[in-house]
């Protein structure tokens, strides 16, 4: 056993002659929710997608609850990736259905409530909604699961400001106990407001990392000054 949900050590990839992670290390606490913050490129997705199980061939160690990224972290981390998952064609019943067959922890019901009380009728087709419209019915997917660790990307990116709070209280509402949130966005402001810690990245290596309030605290600002100030 462990007491983080996530432990990384000398976490590097790279692609050809670009190294995406340079030598990460990274402690994370279960019962969190975190911003992973940076810019583009900076590698959020690619320290997402190791975290998930879905990209290898790196150095380092990762833990996840534990276990290395595979079939047991697999069955503890709902991951939301930055594009669309889901089958063009399928209906949202059909993607429900779905989820509930590949996950044993999905909580259909919650899924149902979700979906409803984003205005989405369970009929529509996905080639048929907008990216919002999208976007909401893969975090209720994600949200569903009653799972350990969420990862998300840029969860918030494709829906208006006015979706955004409610969005983001799906999000972080109804969490299973001690479960670790860990969202990647360059929304600072939107989310600041739900952070308990942050991440900062730049070139594959960790800027800053720490508690929201002890960051305010030390420097004086808001979370989003400092982000501003820091890749300035």
């Amino acid at each position: 056993m462990t007491d983080h949900a996530i432990e990384i050590t000398g976490l590097t990839k790279s692609y050809g002659r670009t190294r995406a992670l340079d030598g990460v290390d990274l402690r994370l606490s279960p019962g969190r929710i975190v911003g992973l913050l940076g810019e583009n490129g900076c590698g959020k997705t690619t320290l997402l997608k190791i975290l998930a199980g879905v990209m290898q061939d790196y150095t380092g160690d990762v833990r996840i609850a534990g276990h290395r990224p595979g079939p047991r972290s697999k069955a503890t981390v709902s991951f939301l990736p930055d594009v669309s998952f889901l089958p063009e064609r399928a209906r949202i019943e059909e993607c429900l259905r779905l989820y509930r067959d590949f996950f044993a922890d999905f909580d259909e019901a919650k899924a149902r409530r979700l979906v409803d009380s984003f205005g989405l009728e369970t009929s529509l087709r996905l080639k048929e909604a907008s990216r919002g419209m999208r976007e909401k019915v893969q975090i209720a997917l994600a949200m569903s699961r009653e799972a350990s660790v969420f990862l998300l990307d840029e969860p918030i990116s494709g829906v208006d400001p006015l979706a955004r709070d409610t969005l983001l209280s799906t999000i972080v509402g109804d969490l299973p106990e001690h479960s670790l949130v860990l969202i990647s966005t360059h929304l600072v402001h939107d989310l600041e407001p739900v952070l308990d810690s942050v991440v900062m990245m730049r070139h594959g290596r960790v800027l800053v990392a720490g508690d929201v309030d002890d960051l305010r605290s030390e420097h004086g600002t808001s979370l989003d000054s400092l982000f501003k100030e820091t890749y300035r």
